[in-house]
């Protein structure tokens, strides 16, 4: 079992930060990439941002030099601090997690998937 929970949405006007955090729990043995999503009603979810084991990055175009995406892997979390928020920003946010994980002498990989966490950016 292996959870994603995010937090740090809300509500904020335009030009402004948030900073929204996603821990990974679970019977975890390595995670390889992890990253960020979002999803406006309508639309296909698309990539915001990724960060591999390694530090390999790579955004979404519509948020390069604005977003920043970081992992904690001590704490197998993964953080993206958002500046200069805009109104096209807003959408659910989704974490995702490659991970490797253990069950007994058994290991399996799988990708994972937060519940979303809401970004809304109006004034």
């Amino acid at each position: 079992q292996v959870d994603l929970v995010e937090s740090g949405g809300g509500l904020v006007q335009p030009g402004g930060s948030l900073r929204l955090s996603c821990a990974v729990s679970g019977s975890i043995f390595s995670i390889n990439s992890m990253g960020w999503y979002r999803q406006v009603p309508g639309k296909q979810r698309e990539l915001v941002a990724a960060i591999t084991s390694g530090g390999n990055i790579n955004y979404g175009d519509s948020v390069k030099g604005r977003f920043t995406i970081s992992r904690d892997n001590a704490k197998n979390t993964v953080y993206l601090q958002m500046n200069s928020l805009k109104p096209e920003d807003t959408a659910d946010y989704y974490c995702s997690a490659d991970v490797v994980y253990t069950r007994s002498t058994f290991y399996g990989r799988n990708t994972y998937w937060g519940h979303g966490t809401q970004v809304t950016v109006s004034s």
